[in-house]
C-alpha cells in the first residue's frame, strides 16, 4: 500500500457555491476539509487564483464543474491551469496528475464494464429504484452510434432494445433560404456548346424509424451528455407515436443550456434524469421534469482509494446494486 504522508488535500477550481457542493459533498464524505483557496477576476476580467495553505507532500485532487455550454475547456482549463501554476509555485506540489472528466478517452470512469461494454451504475440503480414496473421497460438508442451503450444499459438490467433510424425530415421553414436546393445551371451552353448537364436531385433524409418494439412499454432513452434536446425530444415523439406511454431520458452529463428546460418541459419526455457533475439547479427552477442522482460517493470512494493505493477495479466490480 503506497498512502501519501503528508495527507490529502481536496479543492474547488470555483469560489461560486454552485460549482463547490459536488466538492463539498465529496469531502463531507472524506472527512477532509475544502482546501483554501480563493479564486476572483481583477478589473481587466483576468483570473485570479491564490492558494491558501501548503500541499506539499500531499495528494492534491480538484474538482472542477461546469455548468453550461459556454463555460468552454478554454475557461474552464485557465482556471484549472491556474491553481495548479498556484500550488507548484507557492504551496509547495511537486508532482502532478490530471484527468478531464468530460474527454471521451475518460467517459468510461463513470461506466462500470458488463460484458465489454458499460453502462452508468448510477443511473441503472434509478432504474430499478425510482421507475415504477421497469420490467416493462425497453431501453433506448435514439441513433446507431448510441446501440452499444443502450445494449449494456439492456444486458445489465435484463431488458429489451430498441434503436431509432434516420432522421427527421426538413420543415417547410428549413427550405427558404435555398441551402437544400440543387445548384442551378441557367445557361449550359455558356459552360461548353456540346455539354449537357443533367438536373440535379437534392438527396432525401431516410424518415426516422423505430427498430425494436415499444408499444405499451416504458422507453428509457440512454446518452452521455444532454446540452442540445432537439434530437431527444424527436426521439421522444417518434417512440410516442410508436405507443411508448411513458418515455425517461438518462443522461450522465446534464448540461441542458439555452432553451433546453423549457423545450422539455413542454415535451412528450416525462422525466429528464442527470448525475450532479454539471451544477443545474436553476434548470431545474425551470423545469420539473429534471431529476439529480448524487455521484459524490463514488468519487469520494475514488479518491480515497487512489490516496491509499488501493484497487480501483474492485471499486467497479463490487458497486452495490441488485441484479
Amino acid at each position: 500500500m503506497n498512502v501519501t504522508k503528508g495527507g490529502l488535500a481536496l479543492f474547488s477550481a470555483n469560489s461560486c457555491t454552485a460549482y463547490t457542493e459536488l466538492a463539498r459533498k465529496i469531502s463531507e464524505r472524506l472527512g477532509v476539509e475544502p482546501g483554501k483557496v480563493q479564486v476572483y477576476q481583477e478589473a481587466n476580467r483576468e483570473t485570479r487564483v491564490q492558494i491558501q495553505e501548503s500541499v506539499r507532500g500531499k495528494d492534491v485532487f480538484i474538482i472542477q464543474t461546469v455548468s453550461n455550454k459556454q463555460c468552454k475547456m478554454r475557461k474552464r482549463g485557465s482556471i484549472v491551469s491556474k491553481l495548479l501554476a498556484s500550488m507548484m509555485c507557492k504551496a509547495g506540489l511537486t508532482h502532478l496528475i490530471t484527468m478531464d472528466l468530460h474527454q471521451k478517452e475518460i467517459q468510461g470512469f463513470f461506466n462500470i464494464p458488463v460484458d465489454n461494454l458499460r453502462a452508468s451504475p448510477f443511473l441503472l440503480q434509478y432504474i430499478q429504484e425510482e421507475i415504477p414496473d421497469y420490467r416493462n421497460a425497453v431501453i433506448v438508442a435514439k441513433s446507431p452510434a448510441s446501440a452499444k451503450r443502450a445494449q449494456s444499459f439492456a444486458e445489465r438490467l435484463r431488458l429489451g432494445i430498441a434503436v431509432i433510424h434516420g432522421e427527421v425530415q426538413d420543415a417547410e421553414s428549413d427550405l427558404v433560404d435555398g441551402r437544400h436546393s440543387p445548384p442551378t445551371v441557367k445557361n449550359a451552353a455558356a459552360i461548353h456548346p456540346s455539354l449537357e448537364i443533367p438536373m440535379a436531385i437534392p438527396k432525401e433524409k431516410p424518415p426516422i424509424t423505430v427498430v425494436g418494439d415499444v408499444g405499451g412499454r416504458i422507453a428509457i432513452i440512454v446518452d452521455d451528455i444532454i446540452d442540445d434536446v432537439d434530437s431527444f425530444l424527436a426521439a421522444a415523439d417518434t417512440l410516442k407515436e410508436r405507443g411508448a406511454y411513458k418515455i425517461y431520458v438518462m443522461a450522465t452529463h446534464g448540461l441542458l443550456s439555452s432553451d433546453a428546460p423549457r423545450l422539455i418541459e413542454e415535451s412528450a419526455i416525462d422525466e429528464v434524469v442527470v448525475t450532479n457533475t454539471i451544477p443545474h439547479e436553476i434548470q431545474k427552477l425551470q423545469c420539473h421534469k429534471i431529476k439529480t442522482v448524487d455521484i459524490s460517493m463514488i468519487l469520494s470512494e475514488a479518491i480515497r482509494r487512489i490516496h491509499n493505493g488501493e484497487s480501483m477495479s474492485y471499486l467497479f466490480r463490487n458497486i452495490g446494486m441488485d441484479d
